[in-house]
């Protein structure tokens, strides 16, 4: 079969996962390709929620959604060799953190307010 060494470190680990300790198959790559996207998807929409989304109509979400999921088919083809999907959780984490962050700052902020000082 093909040469995984080509592969991103995340595509040649979901392939890797779903061929187990069997060699790899076209099914394999299949699979673990699929694997890819969705993780990316789960990525993008956790980074759109915590950086940029804002309240909107259902309607709206539901656009925002399917066009999110197309540009992820744009990104999943630029993963099978590029540290797309690492790129995205190194995003989601920081923005993790951001928020937690925030989070804290305005509750310390309310607690000051309230006890005066």
């Amino acid at each position: 079969m093909e040469d995984l060494k080509s592969f991103s470190p995340s595509l040649r680990f979901f392939i890797e996962l779903v061929a187990g300790n069997s060699p790899v198959t076209q099914s394999d790559i299949e699979t673990g390709v699929i694997l890819q996207y969705l993780f990316i998807v789960i990525l993008t929409v956790i980074v759109y929620r915590l950086g940029f989304a804002k309240k909107l109509p259902l309607l709206k979400n539901i656009v925002i959604y399917l066009s999110l999921c197309v540009g992820c088919l744009v990104m999943l083809f630029f993963s099978y060799a590029l540290p797309i999907a690492e790129g995205l959780g190194v995003a989601a984490l920081l923005l993790i953190v951001y928020k937690l962050r925030l989070h804290q700052t305005k509750k310390q902020q309310t607690k000051s307010k309230i006890t005066g000082g």
